[in-house]
């Protein structure tokens, strides 16, 4: 084992970068926040700013050292989880970004996935990758990039270009940017691009061929824990310090809630929801709606794939309430709002603002509510909001326990919409089953740690990290299963007519 006493991770989110120091039995020392801007050029267009994470980046890294009150080489190694499939194209000479950064919300490339579909089939490459055509995915934000951006094409063949999602870009700054940065990515985010081939885990020469992505410009696939190289001594760390950990975001919450059992599965509210169910070294190929992908890689131990159900809208559905509609003035007044009343009153909020995602993969969705009489005030429009999420998370887990042929029998949950006690009884009261909260709901930000961490022995194995995983609350159901089918009947109503 390092005698060094902590391990560091970063974690790039949709919203804001966060730093996290934690200890050997994984608890928090430390943690800093930046929020970056959210930029909107059109409808459906949503877009990052690359130089201003990467700053914000630097800065919550310094914070949380400051904060933690340890040299950075007290760090045994730095791991990075990130928003995945968020698209950066930058100059490995300059280090300066083609474009902003293309955000996985963004829908600007429905007539690319449409042009790129064999006979209109949109899961025609899905052996291959594991995914839907869809705008969710990089390869077709690559490709708007470079049919889009003047000279990106010339630029490509002078080798000029670097593609990355969130986790690639950083990894490159901070192991020296344009002296010598490391160009490389993990298992996990590279089943997000639909170029890598989930079998075999390297980019796919068909995938390539059809997206017309030259290889070059794309990072090294590795594992999701080993040591891909160090920080440099002039940048933000100051020392050379181990980079051992990747993991995209939802990936790194079911390595933090220790899912490492066939079967276990987790779901993370924030800014979107996604359900994760470890399959083992088996890839399920799904035929409900859902998206096979590689779960985890320990160095070079056989990959843990997972089955996974991603819903685009959850967290910012309250943030939507907040910004358009000034129903609260902060998300957290939600749940005192939905408590004013007893029930929805009838109203469901299908929250469809890019499509739906998994199980439906409707492209052409959009957000309806349902259900409005002269009853509804906005007390049962709050709680639609809130059960939107309960309910689309219930179509998942049933798409899980089809495809998987396994019974599940609870539900691991994390992320920040947790603290929000009405949703997780009623998460618990629609699905029939207990819902169970870990004492360290940081469960993203510790995977990227645990992985880091193991690749350098600051831990041993995966039990020694199972160990350290704690129940804080259990929520279980007291919904009667006559009013619990009523209320999903009424929600399948609601989410046909969202349709457009």
């Amino acid at each position: 084992m390092t005698r060094a006493a902590y391990v560091g991770a970063v974690d790039q989110g949709t919203t804001s970068t966060r730093f996290f120091v934690f200890d050997h039995h994984g608890k928090i020392v430390s943690r800093a926040q930046l929020e970056h801007r959210q930029i909107y050029p059109r409808p459906g267009w949503v877009e990052h700013d690359p130089i201003e994470i990467r700053d914000k980046a630097y800065e919550v890294i310094r914070q949380g050292l400051k904060s933690a009150g340890i040299r950075p080489g007290e760090l045994a190694a730095v791991g990075i989880t990130n928003q995945r499939e968020t698209t950066v194209l930058w100059n490995p000479k300059t280090g300066e970004p083609y474009y902003n950064a293309i955000v996985w919300q963004d829908t600007r490339t429905d007539p690319i996935c449409s042009r790129l579909a064999v006979n209109g089939e949109m899961g025609c490459f899905r052996s291959r990758v594991g995914l839907p055509l869809s705008t969710y995915f990089s390869g077709p934000k690559i490709k708007w990039l470079v049919e889009t951006v003047d000279g990106l094409d010339s630029a490509m063949e002078k080798g000029a270009v670097m593609f990355g999602n969130m986790d690639a870009w950083l990894i490159w700054w901070l192991s020296g940017g344009p002296d010598g940065g490391l160009h490389v990515t993990d298992v996990s985010n590279g089943s997000r691009t639909m170029l890598m081939n989930i079998e075999t885990l390297k980019w796919d020469t068909e995938m390539l061929a059809a997206m017309d992505i030259p290889e070059k410009i794309l990072p090294e696939i590795h594992s999701s824990s080993e040591v891909y190289g160090y920080t440099t001594p002039e940048g933000v760390f100051g020392e050379k310090i181990p980079l051992a950990g990747i993991l995209g975001d939802q990936q790194a919450a079911l390595f933090g809630q220790a899912c490492f059992t066939p079967g276990e599965a987790k779901n993370t509210y924030g800014t979107g929801c996604f359900l994760l169910m470890n399959t083992g070294e088996q890839m399920v190929h799904s035929t409900h709606g859902l998206l096979t992908t590689p779960a985890y890689r320990i160095g070079g131990e056989p990959p843990v794939y997972a089955l996974e159900g991603s819903i685009a809208i959850a967290g910012s559905l309250v943030q939507w309430v907040r910004d358009n509609l000034g129903l609260i003035s902060a998300s957290e007044e939600i749940e005192a709002l939905a408590r004013t009343v007893d029930d929805n009153g009838g109203a469901y909020f299908v929250p469809a603002f890019s499509g739906l995602f998994a199980p439906h993969w409707r492209r052409e969705a959009r957000g309806v509510i349902t259900g409005l009489t002269h009853y509804i005030n906005k007390g049962h429009i709050a709680r639609a909001v809130l059960e939107a999420s309960a309910f689309q998370t219930k179509e998942i887990f049933e798409a899980m326990e089809k495809d998987s042929g396994i019974r599940l029998t609870a539900l691991k949950v994390d992320g920040g919409m947790v603290n929000n006690e009405l949703l997780m009884q009623f998460q618990s009261d629609i699905l029939g089953l207990p819902v169970i909260c870990p004492k360290n709901r940081e469960t993203t930000v510790l995977g990227a740690a645990y992985a880091a961490g193991l690749a350098v022995r600051f831990w041993s194995d995966l039990q020694e990290l199972r160990q350290h995983w704690e129940i804080d609350h259990q929520w279980d159901s007291r919904m009667a299963e006559q009013e619990r089918t009523a209320l999903y009947d009424g929600w399948h109503k609601a989410v046909y007519k969202s349709y457009a």
